[in-house]
This record gives C-alpha cells, sequence and structure tokens, in this order.
C-alpha cells in the first residue's frame, strides 16, 4: 500500500468526494454562499477560489492518495481567503496562523493515521514558507454531520491546544515548530534503531 500526499490544483479538484468539491461554506461568506447555491454555481465557485488562492498565496491544499485513490484531503488558507471564519464566535484567527479550514479521511481509509499524515503535510508545507501556525475551529459536538467543521477531539488528537473555549466551536492551535522538532525526534530515533540492528535481526542472508 502506497501513500501520497499531492497539493490540490485545479486538474486534481475533482479528485475530492463530491459533496466536498461543490462545498463552498468557507470560501463564501453566508450570504453569496446561498446564492451560489440557489443558483447552481458552487463547482465554478470552488474552482475560482483554488485558482486565485494558488495565484495569489500559494498551496492550499492537499489531496493523500493510497494505492492512486484519493484517500483524503485538507484545505488551509490565510482567514482572508475564508471569509466564513469571521462568522465564528471565536474569532478571528490570530494574526501569525493561517487557518486550517477543512479535513476529510473518506470513511473507508478512517484508522490508519491518515488524519495525522495530512496534518503533517500542511506543517511541513507552511513552514517552509515561514508561517508559525495554524488554528482551526473544532467542533466539539460533531454527530456525524457538518463536514466542513473538524471535530475538536480530532484536532486534539494531532497536536492542537486550545487557544479560546466555547462549548460548541473552540478555537484551537498548533504551533508549526513543534511539529517539527517532533518528526526531527522520531527521525533520530529511528535511525539509531536502524543503525544498531545487525544482519541478523534484519534478516538478511549471511554468507554460508
Amino acid at each position: 500500500m502506497t501513500r501520497r500526499l499531492a497539493n490540490i490544483t485545479l486538474d486534481n479538484l475533482d479528485d475530492l468526494p463530491g459533496r466536498c468539491r461543490r462545498c463552498v461554506f468557507w470560501e463564501l461568506d453566508p450570504v453569496a454562499g446561498a446564492r451560489a447555491a440557489e443558483s447552481g454555481d458552487t463547482d465554478l465557485e470552488k474552482e475560482a477560489w483554488v485558482s486565485a488562492a494558488l495565484l495569489e498565496w500559494g498551496s492550499c491544499g492537499k489531496v493523500l492518495y493510497v494505492d492512486s485513490v484519493a484517500a483524503g484531503f485538507v484545505l488551509f488558507a490565510p482567514p482572508s481567503y475564508a471569509p466564513r471564519s469571521f462568522a465564528f464566535p471565536t474569532s478571528p484567527v490570530s494574526p501569525d496562523a493561517v487557518l486550517l479550514m477543512t479535513a476529510h479521511v473518506l470513511p473507508e481509509f478512517a484508522g490508519g493515521g491518515l488524519g495525522r499524515m495530512l496534518i503533517q503535510g500542511v506543517a511541513k508545507d507552511l513552514m517552509r514558507r515561514g508561517v508559525k501556525a495554524v488554528e482551526a475551529f473544532g467542533d466539539a459536538q460533531w454527530e456525524g454531520i457538518g463536514h466542513c467543521i473538524i471535530p475538536a477531539d480530532h484536532l486534539l488528537a494531532v497536536g492542537f491546544k486550545t487557544v479560546r473555549p466555547h462549548h460548541r466551536f473552540p478555537r484551537l492551535r498548533l504551533e508549526l515548530k513543534s511539529v517539527a522538532s517532533w518528526r526531527e525526534d522520531v527521525e533520530v530515533a529511528l535511525e539509531r534503531l536502524l543503525g544498531s540492528m545487525t544482519p541478523e535481526t534484519t534478516g538478511a542472508l549471511r554468507p554460508v
């Protein structure tokens, strides 16, 4: 089983699940979003948003493929690109942070660590661009609906910390420096483990 992360572009946007491909919950303010839904233009609005984000800011999402099948995705951008973010009771997002808008792993791929892999991919991308942190609005009462908002428990499980509590929509933050140090520690430990292995313990053939 091979896993691969790719930047979201107009070329692979259709690999997102159909409902997510048409969703403009974050990309438009509530009034514009309702207007686009009534006119049936949400597909075009999604393409326009991705195109503008790529041209003006850069990479704004990742698709995670498992054996060439799109198993999950994540979208992120400065809060100015996500008008809906200003409607949350725990807004605004901190000036030094990028907003993690949404993340989703298909049910058939759940439980395999793909959510953590998506967040790590975002962290690696943004650290190269000098971003200090990622923030997200979590849903503390998630019941399988409202998929555009990430369950707060999921965010806490991958390292986010609550910076503004709320009974329904807390704002959470992930310091990218902490993710970088965690990854480095894991990689060092792995290198030491591999370096200590003898041919016998790795199962290599010995000369007879």
